[in-house]
């Protein structure tokens, strides 16, 4: 979740996400999931704009994004609510090592964005951050499905008016490490011809590799299905949805 592949750092473009990124089974999923939970303290690592940060929160309940973009850390600050969420500007070692926290989410696919050499770290970010008992849970795309193979030009082209002018769009992947790692360039031209290009570096990772570093770092109860409804993974199976109790 390194910011230097961030491909939100644009001010303009962060005040987009919410609208490409809406409130979903996703966000459900994970509010379900605190309430079942009676997390009466949430940390939410790579919170983003905190559209689900936000939503988390409830009487009695503490909730903490922590994110390394400021610009999408400006928009969750602007928002309705904004001040009943901690916001902290950071990677995964700005999360605080309390030992106290009951569940960390981490969404939108964002723990793709960490690199092999940083996740043992994260992970271990994570683990001091939550009670003995406490609960991580997270979402990747699975490499099985091969989602890059539909990102090309043709497939994600559009154009949309925006408070900051007309915009042009689409993505092109620029280099794929079969399986492992996938570079794509989100190309945004907005009026005057400007071509805004953010990279973007995401990690895939199988199933049995995501048990393997979660057991290294000292979670057990690993429980990972391959649809929100909770279906087994397959092949076919867009997402891994993660989750894992802190030893």
């Amino acid at each position: 979740m390194s910011s230097q592949h961030d491909p939100y750092g644009d001010p303009e473009l962060a005040t987009l996400y919410d609208l490409d990124n809406p409130d979903g089974p996703d966000h459900a999923y994970y509010r379900a999931l605190a309430d079942a939970l009676n997390a009466r303290s949430i940390i939410d690592l790579g919170c983003g704009t905190g559209l689900l940060t936000r939503s988390l929160c409830a009487p009695g309940r503490t909730v903490v994004g922590v994110d390394p973009s400021p610009s999408m850390l400006a928009v969750a600050r602007s928002r309705r609510d904004a001040d009943r969420v901690h916001w902290i500007d950071g990677e995964a070692a700005a999360v605080p090592q309390t030992g106290d926290v009951d569940l960390v989410v981490c969404t939108g696919n964002a723990i793709q964005h960490i690199g092999p050499e940083e996740l043992p770290a994260t992970l271990q970010y994570v683990a001091g951050a939550l009670r003995t008992g406490g609960t991580f849970s997270f979402e990747s795309r699975n490499p099985a499905a091969r989602e890059w193979e539909q990102w090309t030009p043709g497939a994600t082209a559009g154009e949309r008016y925006t408070a900051f002018g007309h915009l042009r769009e689409w993505l092109e992947v620029t280099e794929v490490d079969e399986g492992r790692k996938v570079v794509f360039d989100a190309h945004n031209v907005v009026d005057g011809g400007q071509d805004r290009v953010y990279t973007s570096v995401l990690h895939f990772r199988t199933a049995d590799e995501f048990a393997r570093e979660l057991t290294s770092a000292g979670f057990t109860g690993i429980e990972i299905t391959g649809d929100w409804p909770g279906g087994p993974v397959a092949d076919g199976s867009r997402l891994l949805i993660v989750r894992a109790v802190r030893d």
